[in-house]
């Protein structure tokens, strides 16, 4: 009988006695298996792709206000339970206020009294949570972020890097770019990073190295009133662009309220949060200078793992 030509000069698919096969120069494939056909005749095989449910809570923070923050997080994580997330996100230094100086006396350390509340929630609501958290370690004061499983384990911490130290005295204590890292998750590799750290390649270039499968990253994005909502166009820009840089899903958490203190006393925070693919599309916006919690399911995994069909051998 005559041969079907499925691609290429190397392979072809025939029918003899009865049985449907695969040749590729010299070897026969059982029909069974031509679900792995593409890698066959050169092309990388299509991974099964995984989705995860996230939660972009985009509160308002109140300078101070750690009992009303909190509950205004409670209401959040109800609200992202209904809706059917997975991992809920939070904006940066969601307790106390980002360069809020009274946060030098008022933030515990990590794991302390504050994550300790967290993981309680995370407990209650069956939710994967990532929330920016000014930590106290010593007399040092850090913009952190930690990243706290549906059991209420603390999985990672981070800590700011790009502390921009002329908007409050003291200031915050650096992190470590060194410590910039991902961790194992049940829904892949899950990268932290905070605000202002995006703003650096290094940075990303450090992250792209290790493939995460998501990246997760509380904002504090402020600019005088007359700016918005233009500002908010120079952070969907800021998350297209790193998503697609390091190759993975990008989740941008901004906040709604207001500086109290230092040289932005006034500006305000206006919402518009992002989530991009690996490769930059924008998935998900939230409302512009006003509270919101939307969950959008996001394909997970880092494209950096798919291999260039440009560059794969045949067989």
């Amino acid at each position: 009988m005559g041969e079907a030509i499925i691609s290429s000069t190397q392979s072809s698919v025939c029918v003899e006695r009865g049985l449907v096969t695969v040749r590729l120069r010299s070897v026969c494939v059982p029909a069974c298996l031509l679900s792995f056909l593409p890698f066959a005749v050169g092309q990388p095989p299509i991974p099964a792709q995984k989705t995860v449910r996230l939660a972009i809570c985009q509160i308002l923070v109140i300078d101070s206000d750690r009992e009303g923050n909190f509950r205004r997080i409670e209401y959040a994580l109800e609200d992202a339970e209904a809706k059917g997330a997975e991992i809920a996100i939070f904006p940066e230094s969601s307790l106390l206020g980002w360069e809020n100086p009274e946060a030098h006396r008022m933030a515990y350390p990590i794991p302390g009294t504050d994550s300790d509340r967290i993981a309680a929630m995370a407990r209650k609501h069956r939710l994967m949570i990532a929330i920016g958290l000014d930590e106290k370690d010593g007399d040092k004061l850090y913009d952190s972020a930690i990243l706290v499983d549906k059991t209420g384990k603390l999985l990672w911490k981070h800590r700011k890097i790009n502390v921009l130290p002329e908007l409050m005295t003291p200031p915050y204590a650096q992190g470590k770019p060194e410590d910039i890292g991902v961790v194992e998750t049940e829904f892949g590799r899950i990268a932290l990073l905070i605000c202002a750290d995006t703003f650096t390649d290094t940075h990303l270039e450090r992250l792209k190295a290790l493939k995460p499968d998501l990246m997760l990253v509380p904002y504090g994005w402020a600019a005088p009133n007359e700016k918005w909502p233009g500002h908010s166009k120079e952070l969907e820009e800021l998350v297209k662009r790193r998503a697609a840089e390091v190759k993975c899903p990008m989740a941008g958490v901004d906040l709604v309220g207001e500086m109290t203190h230092g040289p932005w006393q006034g500006w305000t925070y206006g919402g518009s949060s992002f989530v991009a693919d690996g490769t930059g599309k924008i998935l998900l916006t939230l409302r512009d200078r006003d509270a919101d919690v939307q969950v959008v399911a996001v394909p997970v995994g880092s494209l950096a793992e798919v291999p260039d069909p440009k560059t794969s051998h045949s067989l």
